[in-house]
């Protein structure tokens, strides 16, 4: 019998979902919650068109996604102040502590798999408010 205290190989098919501090709906993936990792997470997520995170930031913790599907534009900077369109196909990198708003302006969904250096799903998420109305 393994014993517990042993890390082991583990798979997960995503099914349920959890709604993030961002705004939008994640498929639960590899965290600590879930697998007991211990420096990272990676999660699936679906943006409708239209669909638009809150401003924030992963406080000390950086970010990888890779987009699956469609075209999403993302901001970011102190006050958002850049604009970057990312489509199917490419890579992101987020340094940790960046701001960022990411939207889906359509017309069909965009799929991506997201991973960050933090093994919990939402608790490096630090929402940024006062920046919310600087994006269109």
């Amino acid at each position: 019998m393994p014993d517990p205290q042993t890390p082991a190989c583990q798979k997960l098919r995503p099914g349920s979902s959890y709604a993030g501090k961002q705004g939008f709906s994640y498929f639960e993936g590899i965290a600590r919650e879930t697998t007991g990792a211990q420096a990272l997470c990676m999660h699936l997520l679906t943006i409708p068109p239209g669909g638009r995170a809150k401003a924030h930031k992963h406080a000390t913790h950086e970010t990888a996604i890779y987009v699956l599907e469609g075209d999403t534009v993302m901001y970011w900077g102190e006050t958002l102040e850049h604009r970057m369109e990312i489509g199917a196909g490419e890579l992101l990198y987020i340094p940790a502590d960046m701001p960022h708003l990411p939207f889906n302006p359509g017309p069909g969904v965009a799929r991506a798999v997201i991973a960050r250096t933090d093994p919990h799903e939402q608790e490096s998420v630090v929402l940024l408010p006062h920046l919310d109305a600087l994006v269109p």
